[in-house]
């Protein structure tokens, strides 16, 4: 018998880009816990589509993170496009 892990809240934030590929600003996600940014990100293009066509940044807790970061619950975690400018 393997006991169920339990899932963990996270909220998710999309900017620009990422905002109108998704029509949402704000989600709230319940997963399964040892997930990754990565695997977020995946599990998001599965459910909004349009979100494939774009290159994602992260950040977790408004710093900067890679896709291997493993997430807690309750992190907020922010998608966005990447920014150029001259």
């Amino acid at each position: 018998y393997r006991a169920r892990l339990a899932d963990m809240n996270l909220k998710i934030l999309l900017f620009g880009a990422a905002a109108e590929a998704a029509k949402n600003r704000d989600l709230s996600y319940s997963v399964g816990q040892d997930i990754t940014v990565g695997e977020l990100i995946e599990i998001l293009r599965r459910d909004y589509p349009p979100l494939d066509s774009l290159q994602l940044l992260s950040a977790v807790n408004q710093e900067y993170a890679e896709a291997e970061r493993r997430l807690n619950d309750g992190d907020e975690v922010a998608l966005f496009t990447p920014v150029s400018g001259g």
